[in-house]
């Protein structure tokens, strides 16, 4: 038998802290067989509070340990606002959330409390912030583990080095994650995913009449947001055969609203430019859906889209999470920091020549520090136009 188990002839399943009988109902016990001893449920928690495409990559873990332990009780921790993303999840029991934003502290020692009453056998925090640390340490569980960046990481049971992915060396979210489980497991790490329930695929289903593609075009940070008025130009250029969706949260419709009205225009430098004249090269329709659908039914949405056009940001990992095709924007960071699409149909758009100043940070900045931008405005219309009809046949990402 697979696994940490190893079963004798009589059905009897070994394991390192229980004997359990597994015996078929047209089956009699052997005599030699005295009492049943059932080993209980194993009880994971895995822990990430951060932010939304971070859940996503961290979904990887519940499908790993889902596929070694399918008896499992498998519980997972996210910041409050997050939790939506999990519903309807098949491997996941509970979804805790712990409340950042009001009475942070008095939300954590609560957390603690409860985390301490399930009496879990492993905890498994992806984060490195001490308060997880605290959640982690005090968790009560038999294992406690954690990356060793963590600095309450010496009250781990289990320390993982973080290994940060460089060019030289790339190393994907979901592999280092993995390390995490990997002695109770194995070293393959699961895909991500994400379950739209069947209410989130009946609330799409309206806007699948046509062939289109999906535009998340927000970002928190600008420097890994490509301009509005060069989604517009790319937009121009859209076959009039697609309909366009452009997906968002609802402080997104602005920016949404601003590439619609970009597009139609002669030009992009100003939304206050004429429309194209008479006769002019018909346009895609362009539909903004910002702040009308939920994160799973976006990544509904997503997955039947002929492709998706995303930034180095959450969107691109719903798109992985559901396997969609994905068409990963990168202005001011770069692939190898390890964040990268995960779909089979995958590319990477970006400056086709060498900056100096990229990348110039993990995370992106609020604005370009040397003022041109020139990561996202160098790169072409063509180049995004190009994997609209591309067939991907590689597990390696398209770098167009």
């Amino acid at each position: 038998m697979a696994g940490p188990y190893s079963e004798n002839l009589f059905g009897i399943i070994m394991t390192d802290r229980h004997l359990v009988l597994r015996t078929p109902p047209a089956c009699h016990l052997h005599p030699s067989v005295k009492k049943c001893i059932f080993a209980p449920v194993q009880k994971f928690l895995v822990i990430q509070t951060a932010f939304i495409g971070d859940v996503v990559l961290a979904t990887a873990l519940p499908e790993k340990l889902h596929s070694h332990f399918p008896d499992a009780q498998i519980d997972f921790l996210v910041r409050k606002g997050n939790e939506a993303l999990l519903s309807d999840h098949p491997y996941i029991h509970d979804v805790l959330f712990w409340d950042k934003k009001q009475h942070k502290l008095t939300n954590l020692w609560r957390l603690i409390r409860r985390i301490r009453r399930t009496k879990y056998d492993k905890v498994i925090n992806v984060q490195r912030f001490a308060a997880t640390g605290l959640l982690t340490a005090f968790s009560g569980a038999r294992q406690t583990i954690g990356f060793d960046k963590n600095p309450l990481s010496f009250l781990f049971t289990r320390k993982i080095p973080h290994i940060v992915s460089t060019s030289g060396a790339p190393l994907h979210e979901v592999d280092r994650n993995q390390r995490l489980i990997a002695a109770f497991t194995d070293d393959r790490p699961a895909k991500p995913r994400l379950y739209p329930s069947a209410a989130d695929l009946t609330k799409v289903h309206p806007f699948k009449d046509r062939p289109y593609i999906t535009i998340s075009p927000a970002s928190v940070w600008f420097t890994k947001q490509y301009p509005p008025e060069k989604w517009a130009a790319f937009l121009r250029e859209v076959p009039a055969s697609y309909t366009v969706y452009l997906l968002g949260a609802p402080s997104d419709k602005q920016l949404c609203e601003q590439i619609q009205t970009f597009a139609a225009a002669a030009h992009p430098q100003s939304a206050v430019d004429p429309p194209l004249p008479a006769g002019a090269r018909q346009t895609a329709d362009i539909i903004n859906l910002s702040g009308q659908l939920s994160f799973l039914q976006s990544a509904a949405l997503m997955k039947e889209a002929s492709m998706n056009y995303v930034n180095d940001s959450a969107p691109m990992h719903f798109a992985s999470a559901v396997n969609a095709p994905v068409t990963a924007v990168y202005c001011s960071t770069i692939p190898a920091f390890g964040f990268g699409p995960l779909s089979d149909e995958k590319f990477i758009v970006e400056i086709k020549e060498p900056l100096d100043c990229r990348p110039c940070g993990l995370h992106g900045y609020r604005a370009c520090p040397r003022g041109h931008f020139h990561c996202a405005y160098k790169i072409q219309e063509s180049q995004l136009l190009q994997t609209l009809t591309d067939v991907s046949s590689s597990n390696l990402p398209h770098i167009i």
